[in-house]
């Protein structure tokens, strides 16, 4: 006799088989969410958002890529005063270079200093660029991290040759040794015209032309480095004119000293009726002052160079601090 197959056996079947495949859905989504969590993150927090003109030029200027674009308007820039700098970066994110702005970690937010004065253009389009680097870095998976770590160690061990971001290195491995690369990530992406070819490449990621970037550094850069050369010239020519006057004088004092005897001479013999040996004396005496006010009249010439050299000297200065002031986060003027 036939039998027929279990109908219950059959619909048990089917509901495992169901099961199943609803669990595989489920892993699939779930490793999808995964693998796109940071873009869905970033969608999430970009869906009503629409930057700021200044923020949107500081990110044409620095010539950002699609991915540079949007790792900046995750974190919805924010360029302010002073004052609400100040509360934003309380400590200008610690950092060592003229980079006026922070970071807060998690993708939670870039602050940028405003900068109005003209001698500082492209501070705040390295200041976006540099802060966006930072929250890139941050991003970078392990493996990546670990790739790009390889790159910036070996250019900064073997290929960097700039001495103040020699310096500004050996100062972040004082104050924050767990941040170096992150920093060096930051800086040499921002600051250095020329970086190894695999480097360039990596870049390329944010920017379209990194040169321009660059080349903002390099322009506010020069304002503090040209009064500087100024000050250091005009320093060795006020060392050096200080020590020729100072000579000078000790020689007049002498000069003085040595007239005033000769003159007391010559009044004892004119007094005591020696008139031969007084008029025999009067010519040496007449050569040792002309001697005496030809020196002064160049100790005059050296002294109003002294004088010229030092206001030049001192209104650089003053349009350095100024503009050391003008970057500073506080309100308190800046001492050198």
């Amino acid at each position: 006799m036939l039998s027929l197959p279990n109908k219950n056996y059959r619909s048990r079947g089917a509901g495992r088989l169901a099961a199943l495949l609803l669990l595989l859905v489920w892993l699939a989504a779930l490793g999808l969410l995964a693998a796109n969590r940071q873009n869905i993150f970033d969608w999430w927090r970009l869906r009503n958002y629409q930057a700021p003109a200044s923020v949107a030029q500081l990110a044409s200027q620095d010539t950002m890529t699609a991915e540079g674009r949007r790792i900046l308007y995750v974190n919805r820039p924010d360029i302010s005063s002073k004052t609400d700098f100040g509360k934003s970066c309380p400590s200008n994110g610690g950092e060592q270079t003229i980079v006026l702005g922070c970071y807060h970690s998690g993708q939670s937010g870039i602050f940028l200093l405003s900068v109005t004065d003209s001698r500082l253009s492209g501070v705040e389009q390295v200041t976006a660029a540099h802060e966006m680097l930072h929250a890139a870095y941050e991003r970078l998976s392990a493996t990546e991290r670990r790739k790009v770590d390889a790159m910036l160690n070996d250019y900064y061990k073997n290929d960097l040759h700039d001495d103040r971001i020699l310096k500004v290195m050996d100062a972040y491995k004082k104050s924050e040794p767990n941040d170096v690369v992150n920093e060096m990530h930051s800086i040499f992406g921002t600051e250095m015209a020329n970086l190894p070819a695999p480097l360039e490449q990596y870049y390329k990621r944010y920017f379209t032309n990194r040169a321009q970037v660059a080349a903002f550094a390099a322009q506010y850069q020069a304002e503090f480095t040209s009064r500087q050369d100024i000050i250091a010239r005009d320093d060795a020519q006020l060392s050096d004119l200080k020590s020729q006057i100072d000579s000078l004088q000790a020689d007049l004092k002498n000069q003085q000293a040595t007239i005033d005897s000769r003159q007391s001479e010559l009044t004892n013999l004119r007094d005591s009726g020696n008139i031969t040996a007084y008029n025999a004396g009067v010519g040496p005496f007449n050569d040792l002052v002309d001697a005496y006010n030809a020196e002064v009249g160049q100790a005059r010439v050296l002294i109003n160079q002294y004088n010229a050299i030092l206001a030049e000297y001192n209104a650089i200065a003053f349009e350095e601090n100024q503009l050391i002031k003008e970057l500073s986060p506080s309100q308190s003027t800046i001492s050198r």
